[in-house]
């Protein structure tokens, strides 16, 4: 099958977000399967090669559209669009697959006249950051708006939780066009052997993301005043030499001083994709706090690692961490029950093992990306049936 990846902000030999994580593991996956797979990503740099080929495989296409480094990308989008056009005009795809809602409108644009069919993974939806984040979304004003017409346009959509199949669902995007396909983790780079980072506590706690307010790092460093002998270790953001160039990472540092935890709050920055297995195995647990999330990788890489996983049940993470077996679930923002639940963790070595073993088990059995690159290709094939004939052929 010829598949083309839209995902205009996150280009695989960049930057190791959820989103860009995705779609380069996916787009390998596929390829590894024997699937002709080109991504197409907006160029961010006139230095940028028109096209490459990547290790893995797939074609990475950088589009002109718009200047680079544009934070709002929406108003590029016509002349990203313009582009998939002209260029699936005489070589179309059998299917495009956009990733976030602004993919889905360049995708769009150049489906209606070339005839691909589209599928559309949003990641994250306009109206549930609308609802969490309130007067700091910085989203367009069209998002939802927008995000309605490319739900229901769509021949696919694959959600990647099932809490955001009733969203989709209030979107207007028929249960019977949805597939929920998760996201994956590299079995290869993440496991329970390997190197161990250096740490500095009797016990340690490790949480990762981007230093936004609704990752809740805030409510892991309020628990943390509750756990003695106990350091926690917070992954993100700019490298460590900016992070006091930072608002949210500021605001966290406050906080730590305040509640008496400084000296137990390690902030590294950045940390690379080479050594975020070393710094999860070093945890006794990894804690994720957020207000919301639509499916969260981290607690993925962590039971890979075999490391239980604390998380807030919201979005994927209850789908994710399954509770009592490969970690605890806690109800979002409630510092004293994430503190009491990591306690009992942390006095019983043995149930930590328990679950350690079984989460990495479940990370095996569910989340490679050659599994998840078996069900995205099921749900192509509910939208390009012939495909799935011509796959089976070859």
């Amino acid at each position: 099958m010829k598949i083309a990846m839209v995902s205009e902000h996150a280009d695989p030999p960049g930057e190791a977000d959820g989103q860009n994580v995705h779609v380069a593991e996916l787009s390998a996956a596929l390829t590894r399967a024997g699937h002709d797979v080109t991504v197409y990503t907006r160029r961010e740099s006139r230095e940028e090669p028109p096209e490459v080929r990547t290790p893995q495989g797939f074609r990475v296409v950088h589009v002109p559209a718009g200047p680079p480094r544009k934070e709002h990308l929406l108003p590029a989008m016509g002349e990203f669009g313009s582009f998939l056009r002209d260029r699936w005009a005489g070589d179309r795809p059998d299917l495009a697959h956009a990733h976030f809602w602004t993919s889905g409108v360049a995708t769009a644009l150049a489906a209606g006249t070339t005839g691909t069919p589209v599928a559309q993974t949003f990641h994250t939806l306009g109206v549930v950051e609308k609802r969490y984040q309130g007067g700091q979304d910085t989203g367009p004003a069209d998002r939802i708006r927008l995000e309605r017409i490319i739900g229901r346009q769509a021949g696919r959509v694959i959600a990647t939780c099932s809490d955001e199949v009733f969203e989709l669902s209030r979107l207007g995007v028929p249960r019977s066009r949805i597939s929920i396909v998760p996201c994956g983790v590299d079995l290869t780079r993440f496991t329970p052997d390997g190197p161990v980072a250096r740490r500095g506590a009797p016990h340690r706690l490790v949480a990762v993301g981007r230093l936004v307010p609704r990752k809740g790092f805030d409510i892991a460093i309020t628990a943390l005043a509750q756990l003695p002998d106990t350091e926690l270790v917070i992954a993100g953001g700019p490298e460590q030499g900016r992070l006091s160039q930072d608002p949210e990472a500021r605001r966290l540092r406050e906080l730590a001083r305040r509640l008496g935890v400084g000296d137990r709050v390690r902030r590294p920055g950045r940390v690379s994709r080479e050594d975020m297995p070393a710094l999860l195995r070093s945890a006794d647990v990894v804690v994720c706090t957020p207000w919301y999330e639509p499916f969260g990788i981290v607690p993925l890489e962590a039971m890979a690692c075999g490391v239980p996983v604390v998380a807030a049940a919201v979005g994927g993470l209850a789908d994710t961490v399954v509770d009592g077996v490969t970690g605890l679930l806690v109800r979002p923002h409630q510092p004293k029950e994430l503190a009491s639940r990591v306690r009992r963790l942390l006095d019983d070595p043995a149930l930590r093992h328990a679950y350690g073993t079984a989460g990495h088990d479940r990370a095996e059995a569910r989340y490679s990306w050659d599994r998840v690159a078996a069900d995205t290709l099921r749900a192509y094939h509910k939208l390009v049936p012939d495909a799935a004939v011509t796959a089976e052929a070859r």
